[in-house]
């Protein structure tokens, strides 16, 4: 992403959509993971069982098969020490948490660590419960416009970077093709500093590559057609993104 001039800077809020089961849970993960930052991590999309077996997986390369299998059997002590090293990302698995929740859970964390986390990741916004009811598409976008908005004033207001996962319109919903600013769903373009849509590349043999293109950035590179991106080789053993320039 540097290539392009993509930065997740604290303080900002940005917007990764993709079709379902393209990779942006795991492309967010990824990020909170290797970045070894303060992390809090709102997961109303995937269920602790999933986050744990791919976290461990991501962490300690292992197959997230085996990984399971070990977490199901009760023998998952070997991996503990490897947890530890990342004691400061929490997450929560809220299936429709509301903003009192979020606030709640942010003052908790600076109770325990005595700072905000520096990355707030939330997946997915549609999850959070606002408060207007999205009975049509005019009101579905207001509701997604103030969530933005609110989400951007939270991140002024902690210190942190702010990245929501969010969905795509039904005809790129598929993400095997580059998807365009005007195809996140709801419009909702105005609020972010940077705006990233992923797309997949399938080879037929069980491998993949996730394509970011940066559809809106404010202090950089931007290709609204989303033509322009960056590549991550993604492995489905150990749910590790790579550079695809450095498997080169």
């Amino acid at each position: 992403m540097a290539r392009h001039e993509v930065e997740f800077r604290r303080g900002e809020f940005s917007l990764v959509a993709a079709g379902p089961g393209t990779g942006k849970s795991l492309f967010a993960l990824n990020l909170a993971l290797y970045g070894n930052i303060p992390v809090l991590y709102f997961s109303a999309d995937s269920n602790a069982a999933t986050q744990l077996t791919r976290a461990t997986a991501i962490l300690t390369g292992e197959n997230v098969r085996d990984v399971k299998r070990k977490l199901l059997a009760d023998s998952f002590d070997e991996y503990m020490g490897d947890l530890a090293k990342r004691w400061w990302i929490r997450f929560d698995y809220n299936a429709r948490p509301t903003l009192s929740d979020i606030e709640g859970n942010l003052r908790a964390y600076f109770e325990v660590f005595g700072m905000f986390p520096h990355l707030i990741v939330v997946d997915n916004i549609t999850n959070v419960a606002g408060e207007s009811s999205a009975d049509s598409a005019e009101a579905f976008t207001f509701g997604l416009e103030a969530m933005c908005e609110y989400m951007s004033d939270m991140a002024r207001v902690t210190g942190a970077h702010v990245l929501a996962l969010h969905h795509v319109t039904g005809e790129h919903s598929d993400g095997l093709s580059p998807i365009p600013l005007s195809g996140v769903k709801g419009k909702i373009g105005r609020v972010p500093n940077v705006i990233l849509t992923i797309f997949k590349e399938l080879d037929g043999m069980d491998g993949r590559i996730l394509h970011v293109s940066p559809v809106k950035n404010r202090e950089g590179f931007e290709d609204s057609s989303g033509q322009t991106y960056s590549s991550y080789t993604f492995n489905s053993s150990n749910m590790r993104l790579t550079d695809v320039d450095d498997t080169l």
